[in-house]
């Protein structure tokens, strides 16, 4: 499964079972969300069909009802956005990223000593 072929409202419903303990129905999916979507328990059920499909989520019957569990870990899907994004905005180049947010905002001491820290291992692991 390609985690970037998740859309934004799939991954409302992805952000939900990641954080639950346990395989969730779709009702308490439709619960997690309806406040602040408005969605109806159908489009839950719809979205929850198309992660199905896509093999983002497995399903398990218990009893009448489908249990769902997140098949694509959240750090997949995180590094692919996050990949996506970095290739489109700044062309898969760093610097012009760190550019961008410093020019945005600060970067603190610790900011600073992180991205020094990663340039020290990135030397290192370049010997």
């Amino acid at each position: 499964m390609n985690p970037q072929e998740i859309s934004d409202a799939e991954a409302q419903l992805m952000e939900v079972l990641w954080v639950a303990s346990e395989p969730l129905p779709a009702d308490a999916v439709f619960a997690a969300l309806q406040a602040q979507t408005g969605w109806q328990l159908s489009t839950v059920k719809t979205l929850l069909g198309r992660l199905v499909t896509k093999q983002a989520l497995g399903t398990q019957l218990d009893g009448r009802r489908f249990l769902y569990t997140p098949l694509l870990p959240r750090q997949d899907w995180l590094a692919a956005q996050s990949s996506s994004l970095f290739d489109r905005l700044f062309g898969g180049r760093l610097a012009p990223l760190v550019a961008q947010f410093a020019s945005e905002r600060k970067l603190s001491a610790e900011d600073r000593a992180a991205l020094q820290q990663l340039l020290k291992e990135q030397d290192d692991d370049a010997r």
